[in-house]
Order: structure tokens, then sequence, then C-alpha cells
């Protein structure tokens, strides 16, 4: 009898930013697994062995956005606010097409485990916020929640271009930064 075959981190990695580039491109409606395995040089059992299903990797593509960038988000922790901000840009910079997904109204996140994710990665800011701010626990999740909308508001336009040419997004960047800082003091 036959061994199955065995589809390592990779693959499955592969296969969820392949998924969410054709959704940012095509819509979830339009996702064909065929397509995606053949985008991920794969075959579309690898799919069914590591996901299920369309459905399920659906909500696997959404889980691994959110839990890419919370790593991030942990990753930048120690080094304060400010070094959360920059880790925010980076990662939507090097990730746009998750980036939307995650935000915008191409899928649905109706899954546990997806907002159990998203919850847990606005918790390094929240952790930050209340360092700098003792306060209640609402208190720091509201403030961290601003700051959050801020952020996630220039990174938006920034992908966008939606900004007179020639625009130094790195400029407007460390300017916003610097407000969210000063409005923390």
């Amino acid at each position: 009898m036959a061994r199955p075959t065995v589809y390592d981190d990779d693959l499955r990695t592969r296969l969820l930013e392949e998924t969410a580039e054709i959704i940012d491109r095509d819509g979830p409606d339009r996702v064909v697994l065929r397509e995606i395995a053949r985008a991920a040089g794969t075959s579309t059992s690898a799919i069914y062995t590591l996901f299920g299903g369309k459905t399920e990797l659906l909500a696997a593509v959404i889980e691994h956005a959110f839990r890419s960038f919370g790593d991030a988000q942990l990753a930048a922790e120690p080094q304060g606010l400010r070094a959360l901000g920059e880790a925010y840009r980076a990662w939507s910079l090097a990730h746009p097409a998750l980036f939307r997904l995650m935000f915008g109204d191409r899928m649905p996140a109706e899954h546990a485990a997806v907002e159990a994710v998203a919850v847990q990665s606005l918790a390094p800011l929240v952790r930050t916020v209340s360092g700098i701010r003792p306060g209640t626990p609402e208190a720091a999740q509201r403030d961290a929640v601003i700051i959050w909308s801020q952020v996630h508001g220039a990174v938006a336009l920034e992908l966008a271009q939606a900004a007179p040419a020639g625009v130094d997004w790195d400029a407007v960047y460390a300017g916003l930064l610097d407000v969210v800082e000063r409005s923390l003091a």
C-alpha cells in the first residue's frame, strides 16, 4: 500500500499566499482550487489534505493573515509604540493582498479561530498602551483602537495611492507616529 503524500509548511504557506492573491484580484467567489494548486506548484489533493476543502482554505487564509500580522506585532512589541507602528506599515506593505483581505469587504471573517487570532493581533498594542498610560483595561483597549485606526488609515491610503503624486509616505508616516506618541505623553 502506498504511503500518503506528506505536505510541508512551506507548501501550506504558498497555498495561503496564492489564495490571498487570487481573492484580492478576483474576489472569493472566483476562487478555483485547481488554479490555486497550479499557482503553488502542487495538486488539488494537497489543498484537500492540508485544509479539507475550499471553505476551510478561505478561513485559513484570513487566520494566516492575522497570525502573520500578529507575529510581526509581537516581534516589535519590546521596542515600544513607535516600533509597533513601523512594524504595522512594514508588514502591510510587504503583504498588501493579506492586508486588503483582512480589512476589506472581500471576505467575511465569520470563523471563531479567525476572531480569536484577530483579537490576539491587537494585544501587543494594548499592552504597550497600558504600560505608557496606566488605567483601566477598557481605556487601554479604547486608546489602542484609536491608535490602530490612525495607523491603519495611513497605511490604507498609501496602499491605495490616494494622495497627490510625489507625497513622501515615509515622512507622512513618521509624522503620524510623532502625533501618536505625543498623544500618549
